[in-house]
Formats: C-alpha cells, sequence, structure tokens
C-alpha cells in the first residue's frame, strides 16, 4: 500500500489530537484529586465509565467539532456513544455518508492514571467505512500516546500508516521539546531473564490464568523450576501499553486470554480486551510485533465496536513465537478444553 496525502494527513491529525488529549488531561489529573478522578458516572456493557473518562469524551466531542477536515467525514466508535444514535463529524452527517471510521480508546489503562501509578495511553484507529463490518485489520492510520503520571517527565508517541512503516517521538511534558524514540523490539530467542505475561489483571479467572502461565514456563523451562525466577511478570493494566513494552524492547511475550477463560468458565460480563483497546495494533505491526489470535494463530481481526471480547497473544519476534505458539495452543486445548 502507498501512502497518499490523505493518509499523511489523517496520521498528522490523529497525532495532533492525542498531543492535545494529553494536555488536558494531564491539567484535569492535576487539578483534581485521585478520589474525584476514580468516581463512577456509570457501568456500561464494556467497562465501567470514571468521571476522568467523562472529562475525555468532551475533549473528544470538542476537538473533532473544531478541527477535522468537513472533507473527509468521519463515524466515532467509542465508549459511551449510544450505537442508535452515532457520532459523526461534520456533526449530523449520516453514517452511510462518512468515508472513514475511527475507533478511539482516550483513556486505556484509565486505573493508571485516574491513582497516578503508572502511564496511561490514547489509542486511535482509523479505516475506510464499511459499516458494521469494518475491522481491525481494515485501519489504515493509527497512533498512540502515553499520558505520563505526576512522576514522569516523557510522554511517547508512535504512530504509522499501513505497509509505510512508523514515526515515534517522545514529548518532555515539562520543557514542551520533541526528541527522538528508538523502537527496538527485542532480539532474543527466548523469554529466560526477560519479562514475558499472560495478563491476569482482575479476581475472576486469576487462578486459571495463573495455572496456564506456570505450565507454560514449566513445559518450555523444566530445568529451572524452582531456581532464582528465570521469567518476570508484569501486569501493566493497559493494553496500548503492553503491546507498547513489547515494541520498545522491555516484554518479549504476552498473552490476554480472559475471553477464553470467561467463556470456560461460565462468566458473561467479566472485563475483557475490546477492539477499542486495539485500536494501535497496526502500529505495533508496522514496529513488526506479531500478534495474532491465540487459537487460529490468524492476525487479530475484529469489528471496530466497544464490546466485543478480543483474545491476543503478542512476540517480539519470530524466533520466540515458533518456541512458545505450539505449547500455548496445546494447553489452551487442554486446560480450557477448547
Amino acid at each position: 500500500m502507498h501512502s497518499s496525502p490523505i493518509h499523511e494527513k489523517i496520521a498528522q491529525l490523529l497525532t495532533s489530537f492525542q498531543d492535545h488529549l494529553r494536555e488536558h488531561l494531564l491539567e484535569a489529573c492535576s487539578r483534581e484529586s485521585s478520589e474525584n478522578l476514580a468516581t463512577v458516572s456509570e457501568i456500561s456493557e464494556a467497562d465501567t465509565i470514571y468521571h476522568i473518562d467523562k472529562i475525555s469524551e468532551k475533549l473528544i466531542c470538542d476537538w473533532f467539532s473544531a478541527h477535522w477536515p468537513e472533507t473527509l467525514p468521519v463515524e466515532l466508535v467509542m465508549e459511551g456513544i449510544d450505537e442508535s444514535n452515532p457520532l459523526t463529524f461534520p456533526v449530523g452527517t449520516s453514517v452511510p455518508n462518512t468515508e472513514w471510521k475511527c475507533i478511539i480508546d482516550p483513556i486505556d489503562g484509565t486505573r493508571n492514571i485516574m491513582y497516578d501509578k503508572r502511564s496511561a495511553w490514547i489509542l486511535t484507529g482509523v479505516a475506510p467505512q464499511s459499516g458494521p463490518k469494518t475491522s481491525l485489520q481494515d485501519i489504515e492510520i493509527a497512533a498512540m500516546t502515553s499520558i505520563p503520571s505526576s512522576r514522569e517527565w516523557r510522554s511517547d508517541q508512535v504512530s504509522a500508516i499501513r505497509g509505510q512503516g512508523y514515526s515515534a517521538q517522545s514529548y518532555d511534558v515539562i520543557n514542551g521539546k520533541s526528541l527522538p524514540l528508538i523502537i527496538r523490539p527485542s532480539t532474543a530467542s527466548n523469554c529466560r531473564h526477560g519479562f514475558a505475561t499472560i495478563t491476569r489483571f482482575f479476581p475472576d479467572g486469576l487462578g486459571i490464568l495463573g495455572q496456564l502461565e506456570e505450565r507454560l514456563w514449566q513445559e518450555l523451562y523444566p530445568d529451572t523450576r524452582g531456581e532464582s525466577p528465570q521469567v518476570f511478570n508484569d501486569q501493566y493494566l493497559t493494553t496500548g501499553g503492553q503491546l507498547f513494552e513489547l515494541m520498545i524492547g522491555h516484554d518479549r511475550f504476552i498473552a490476554d486470554l480472559r475471553p477464553l477463560v470467561f467463556k470456560h468458565l461460565g462468566l458473561k460480563n467479566s472485563l475483557t480486551c475490546h477492539p477499542y483497546d486495539m485500536s494501535a495494533l497496526l502500529v505495533a505491526s508496522e514496529v513488526g510485533i506479531i500478534i495474532e489470535d491465540p487459537l487460529s494463530s490468524q492476525p487479530v481481526d475484529y469489528p471496530l465496536d466497544t464490546t466485543t471480547p478480543v483474545s491476543w497473544v503478542g512476540f517480539a519476534n519470530e524466533e520466540i513465537a515458533l518456541q512458545i505458539r505450539p505449547v500455548l495452543k496445546s494447553l489452551i486445548h487442554e486446560i480450557l478444553q477448547l
């Protein structure tokens, strides 16, 4: 795919939008207490909506009204939008008359940032409009920007156009200067002495997810059981952040199997990853990270919505994928009876 002026324009719009959102969210975090930011505003089918999420919704609508070109009519997909009343720009455009579909997670890792524990992420992907069948693999432009905690001076931003690689920079939130950002996924041949994780953020399914991870390392590295830890676990509570950790070379393997485990346990409403959490999937792919479905080993592909449960596995490189993929798949079939 060749980059077009329109693709480049949209990429610039996305990074400008995320810069704007980051600036105002940081200001809100400095102004309001964690308790206020963490006030529950509503509970949706996909997730709990906090006060800080409501702040971001208004910022998004105001920015798109003021800055999104009328020549690029777009439908927005994000939490808080009633499917029976779609949000489009220019405001009032019918969905069939939009040319683009933009999926946004304005704060991926809300719980991180509202308690000032760790960076959250702004994730955005744009695909040509194909109605309800528009999917993650249709996204042609994407961007991701970190919202740093008050202890961090740097915000990282990576954007990509399909088939054209990526652009990366850091922003110093103290002096306002931009810096180059080096993206270098791990070239390690295994996960020994590195970070590798099966996601288990919340109590539901905790035991079985821990069992899966323990069995995985026992089967891959049986000679190290009982010794000093050979694989390190990092439960970074944001899908975008997890993808970035793979991209930057901090992590070598991450799997989010929650939808499969919850299905096995008969749990229908437990919190999982959703397509909007994967808005920046294209960025990771352009960097060279392998992101795939844990059962089919095919590229992750789900409709651009806010409710579909998403299972995914990420590998820093093909050598690690070849090592882990068959063992993990076998354990999923054995333990989850899938």
